[in-house]
C-alpha cells in the first residue's frame, strides 16, 4: 500500500481516484437513509434529553466532597423530594451537580439538607438554584432562530461566493445532513442537550461550510473551461477536483478531531468532568460527519444539479463520440466528426476555396507568360520581313 503523501500525489494526479462522482446514486442514497435513520431514532428513543436550561427544573451543587458516588444523591433526591426526574452528575473533582423537576421550597430545603448529610459537607458546601419553564421556552426559541438565520445567511452568502446557486444549495444540504446525522447519534447516546451542545451544533455547521469551501473552490477551478477539455467530462472534473482535495479535508478532519476526542474520552469518560460531554460530543461527531456530507452529499448533489445543463451534455456526448472513433485529447479543431459537422464542412470548403484560387492564380500567370513570349517572337519576325519585303515607310 502505498504512503500516504505517495497517495496524496496519485490522488492529485488521477492515478488513484474514489468514485464520488461515478457512484453519486449510491453515496446519496446511503446519506439519504442515514438522515431517516438519524431522525426516526429519537421518536422510538422518546425524543431528546433535553437540559434544565430548556425543560427548568431545580439544580443542586455540592462542593469539596470526598465522596463523588453519584447513587448517593440519587437516593438522597428520592427519599426527601419523590422526584421522578433526577440527574446526577459528577461535574469536576469533588464537585457533584443533581437536577431534578421543579420542586417547591419545602422539597428544595429538604434536598439540600438530605445532601449535606449524604455527602458528609457543609451547608455552604450546597448551593440550590431554579430555571423556570419560560426562561428555557426562551433559550429554545433563540436556539432555533439562531440555527435558521445562520442556514439563510449562508445559503446567501454561498450563493454570492460562488455565483451559483446550485453550488449553494448542494453545500447547504451537506450542511443539514451534517446536523440532522449528529442529533441522531446525540438521541441515540442520550445525552442532554445543553447551551453547551447548541454551541456545538453550531461550530460544526461552520466546520461544514469550510469544508465545503475548500472543495468547491477546487471543483470551480477545474470545470471553469471544461468546455475546451477533450479528455474529461464536467462529471470527470468535478470527481478528480474532489480527490484532489480529499488529503487536505482528511487531515483537517483529524487536526480537529484529536483535541476533541481529548476531551470527550480522557476530560469526560476517564477524569469524569461531566460538563464537557455535550459540547465534545457534538464537535466530535460534527467534524467526521461534516467531512463526510461533503464529500458524499454536497459534490455528488452538485454533479447531479448539473448534470442536466444542455452545455454539459452536449460536451459529454463530444467526449463520448472521440472516445468510440479513438480521437479523445485530440485539438478540437482537428476534429470536425466529434466537434460538429458545420466546422467541419466550413474548413472543408474554406480549403477548397483556397485551392481553387490558387489554381487560378497559377493558371492566368502560365497564361501571361505564353501571352508575353508569343509577342516576343511577333515582332522579331516583323522586324526582319519589313526590310526585304520593301515596304515603305
Amino acid at each position: 500500500m502505498p504512503k500516504f503523501a505517495q497517495l496524496g500525489s496519485n490522488l492529485y494526479t488521477g492515478k488513484t481516484s474514489v468514485p464520488f462522482i461515478p457512484k453519486k446514486k449510491l453515496w446519496l442514497g446511503i446519506s439519504a437513509v442515514l438522515v431517516v435513520i438519524a431522525i426516526l431514532i429519537p421518536v422510538f428513543t422518546g425524543g431528546f434529553k433535553m437540559g434544565i436550561d430548556f425543560r427548568g427544573g431545580s439544580e443542586f451543587t455540592v462542593s469539596d466532597t470526598q465522596n463523588t458516588d453519584i447513587a448517593v444523591g440519587e437516593k438522597a433526591v428520592s427519599q426527601n423530594a419523590g422526584a421522578k426526574q433526577t440527574e446526577v452528575t459528577k461535574i469536576a473533582a469533588g464537585t457533584i451537580r443533581v437536577q431534578t423537576e421543579q420542586l417547591n421550597d419545602d422539597q428544595t430545603l429538604s434536598v439540600k439538607k438530605a445532601l449535606q448529610e449524604a455527602y458528609k459537607v457543609s451547608s455552604d458546601d450546597v448551593t440550590s438554584s431554579y430555571v423556570g419553564p419560560t426562561w428555557g421556552q426562551g433559550v429554545t426559541r433563540q436556539a432555533t432562530w439562531g440555527l435558521i438565520a445562520f442556514v439563510v445567511l449562508a445559503t446567501v452568502g454561498m450563493a454570492l461566493y460562488f455565483r451559483t446557486v446550485k453550488m449553494s444549495l448542494s453545500a447547504i444540504a451537506g450542511l443539514l445532513f451534517t446536523v440532522i446525522t449528529t442529533a441522531g447519534v446525540y438521541a441515540l447516546v442520550g445525552f442532554e442537550v445543553t447551551p453547551s451542545a447548541i454551541i456545538g451544533f453550531l461550530t460544526i455547521l461552520s466546520y461544514s461550510l469550510y469544508d465545503s469551501v475548500v472543495v468547491f473552490d477546487k471543483i470551480r477551478e477545474n470545470t471553469k473551461d471544461y468546455q475546451r477539455n477533450t479528455r474529461m467530462t464536467f462529471a470527470d472534473e468535478v470527481n478528480l477536483a474532489t480527490n484532489q482535495t480529499l488529503v487536505r479535508s482528511i487531515n483537517t478532519s483529524v487536526v480537529g478531531i484529536l483535541p476533541v476526542g481529548s476531551i470527550l474520552f480522557i476530560g469526560a469518560f476517564m477524569l469524569g468532568a461531566g460538563t464537557l460531554q455535550d459540547l465534545s460530543l457534538a464537535l466530535f461527531i460534527g467534524i467526521i460527519m461534516g467531512t463526510l456530507g461533503t464529500l458524499f452529499v454536497s459534490a455528488p448533489l452538485y454533479a447531479t444539479l448539473r448534470q442536466g445543463e444542455k452545455p454539459i451534455k452536449e460536451h459529454a456526448r463530444r467526449i463520448r463520440d472521440g472516445h468510440e472513433t479513438g480521437t479523445e485529447g485530440t485539438d478540437p479543431e482537428d476534429l470536425p466528426e466529434a466537434f460538429g459537422p458545420e466546422k467541419g464542412q466550413e474548413r472543408e470548403e474554406s480549403g477548397s476555396g483556397r485551392s481553387g484560387s490558387s489554381a487560378a492564380g497559377r493558371s492566368g500567370a502560365e497564361a501571361s507568360a505564353r501571352g508575353d513570349e508569343s509577342r516576343e517572337t511577333g515582332s522579331r519576325r516583323f522586324g526582319r520581313q519589313g526590310p526585304d519585303s520593301g515596304a515603305v515607310v
